[in-house]
């Protein structure tokens, strides 16, 4: 049974790993697209070789990660705990995408691993060491801190671009920012590989350390290449609902103020990633980072009613994620006892 575990550990897996390329595509091209610097096709293109780059080169980084993340039990109680987490994370990605709101998957990631774990311990099994604080570095405070930095930084950097081009035609600066802009859409890409890839790789080092098949020491090279694939597999099927979102319906954006969203979005990303190993949302950072951005103009451009639809969804991630992996746990407690 632990084998069935954790086969059903690495299928889900590789759909979550999809599900997230496919729908955080958009988060690192929508601006590109928006713009005209890049075509769809070159943009997720683009999108899909950083990602594989920044996912391949997060192995490294996925070992610390899953050291300092949380701990799980061992045998089938520990692996059906990442099923459900998994699962509940999956269904809630795949909602938020139909909505065309942009979410993180970390976030609901952690909230199911949360609610799997406080189900675990209802019927006698064992709990999720560590949860504690990823609920709070992981959640919580990236939550409130990361997106008030994202708009913040990205309305102030607005002020020296404009000015810094006070003078050039605006044409010119148009040209100037679109090429700029296609540099800056690969740098987020690649900071949504290294971000989001060292997590998933993290969840099957802990299912392997938990099924007992690795003393955790070193990373199997198959799960840097599982996590760098499925990742820009699900970059190349691009999920356009939330682009459309970010790009169109949020605020409307001109090429300089969104070179200045994707610049900042990707800073933050790799100092988050390679510098601080804090866990940066990607969907969170980018999407404040545009608020912030068109936000900088003299005229009302945003569409509040959808920012706090979308406010809504980044509060409610974790807390659905969790009630949705509580009872799939609780579904799944029997097996794991067989």
């Amino acid at each position: 049974m632990t084998l069935f575990f954790f086969a059903a550990v690495v299928a889900v897996t590789a759909g979550f790993t999809f599900l997230n390329g496919f729908r955080d595509a958009s988060t690192s091209v929508a601006l590109a697209v928006r713009t005209r610097a890049l075509t769809p096709t070159v943009a997720v293109l683009l999108a899909a070789l950083f990602n594989f780059v920044g996912a391949s080169l997060s192995a490294a980084l996925a070992l610390q990660v899953s050291r300092s993340w949380i701990s799980l039990p061992d045998g089938e109680n520990g692996l059906s705990i990442l099923v459900a987490g998994l699962l509940s994370a999956v269904l809630w990605g795949i909602y938020t995408w139909w909505r065309g709101i942009p979410s993180s998957s970390t976030h609901a990631l952690v909230g199911g691993l949360a609610g799997a774990g406080l189900a675990s311990v209802l019927v006698g099994g064992n709990y999720v060491g560590g949860v504690n604080n990823s609920l709070l570095f992981q959640v919580a405070l990236p939550l409130l801190v990361s997106p008030v930095i994202a708009f913040v930084g990205a309305y102030l950097l607005v002020w020296p671009a404009t000015w810094a081009a006070r003078y050039t035609p605006p044409n010119v600066v148009n040209s100037r920012s679109r090429r700029s802009q296609a540099i800056a859409a690969g740098a987020v890409a690649f900071g949504h590989g290294l971000q989001d890839g060292q997590r998933t790789s993290a969840v099957l080092l802990l299912a392997l350390l938990a099924s007992g098949l690795s003393d955790g020491a070193s990373m199997p090279v198959w799960v840097a290449l599982l996590t760098a694939t499925m990742l820009t597999a699900g970059t190349l099927a691009g999920g356009w609902r939330i682009s459309y979102t970010i790009g169109y319906k949020l605020t409307r954006i001109d090429p300089l103020r969104g070179f200045v969203a994707q610049l900042y979005s990707s800073v933050i990303l790799l100092l988050g990633a390679i510098g601080l190993h804090w866990p940066v949302s990607t969907t969170h950072t980018v999407t404040a980072a545009v608020l912030g951005a068109g936000s900088n103009q003299g005229f009302p451009v945003t569409n509040r009613r959808l920012v706090i639809r979308i406010l809504a969804f980044w509060v409610f991630t974790p807390v659905v994620t969790a009630a949705a992996a509580f009872v799939l746990e609780l579904s799944l407690s029997p097996l794991a006892d067989l």
